[in-house]
């Protein structure tokens, strides 16, 4: 039997991502968060989609974050920080905000991830620079909690006017329901104009067919004087 036309039962015919086992073992990766996990599949991912070229070179915007499962967009720069101060990832070209002319996305590099061009560039691994698992939770948290001031203050602006519009919008609309004309309310048909109701027989005036009867049973007299009268 020829060698060549055994067919290998290990082998993966679809894309994959390899990581190594020291790497899984590190200090460094058990103490990620779920959203720094997040982060680091969603940038292998657009490697795959790259067909392994362009590592440091990689696109990944903050609703590519959030379209992966990320619940928050202010949980994704936290994440980011996190992930590249444990040594995970690396920001080679820093995006910015504003309209849609002008912003652009952060562009990653992987440490650990085996490119094409690993041969030439091989991966710099640089979550093995952390020991301990307290020095990658000191690590983690300080840079989770760590916020650029320029963002931040970027941040506020952005939502100040936001909230303008909103207030502007919200005014607008109360204008336009207070200057409308008014709808008159619809009556609602009870039926009983189409009907002839009936009145009501009470019975407390007698009815008399003889007139003599009336005037000889006291009913018709003038002072309480009974009178009769002939045929």
């Amino acid at each position: 039997m020829n060698p060549m036309s055994i067919r290998r039962r290990n082998r993966i015919n679809e894309q994959f991502s390899a990581r190594l086992i020291e790497m899984l073992e590190s200090p460094a990766y058990r103490v990620l968060s779920r959203s720094a996990h997040l982060v680091i599949a969603r940038i292998e991912i657009e490697l795959a989609h790259h067909g392994g070229n362009d590592n440091g070179r990689l696109p990944v915007t903050t609703d590519d974050f959030v379209a992966y499962g990320m619940h928050h967009r202010a949980s994704v720069a936290p994440a980011i920080r996190e992930a590249e101060a444990l040594g995970f990832i690396r920001i080679t070209e820093r995006g910015r905000g504003g309209s849609a002319e002008h912003r652009s996305p952060n562009y990653f590099f992987l440490t650990f991830a085996h490119a094409r061009n690993s041969h030439a560039q091989p991966p710099t691994h640089d979550w093995r620079r952390i020991g301990t698992l307290e020095d990658a939770e000191r690590i983690a948290s300080a840079a989770r909690a760590e916020k650029n001031p320029r963002a931040v203050a970027l941040g506020k602006r952005n939502w100040g006017k936001r909230r303008r519009r909103i207030r502007k919008k919200s005014n607008a609309n109360k204008n336009r329901n207070r200057f409308a004309k008014p709808v008159p309310k619809p009556v609602p048909e009870t039926g009983t104009e189409n009907h002839k109701t009936p009145v009501p027989v009470t019975g407390t005036t007698p009815r008399f067919k003889n007139r003599y009867y009336f005037l000889e049973s006291g009913y018709g007299g003038y002072g309480g004087t009974t009178t009769t009268g002939g045929r």
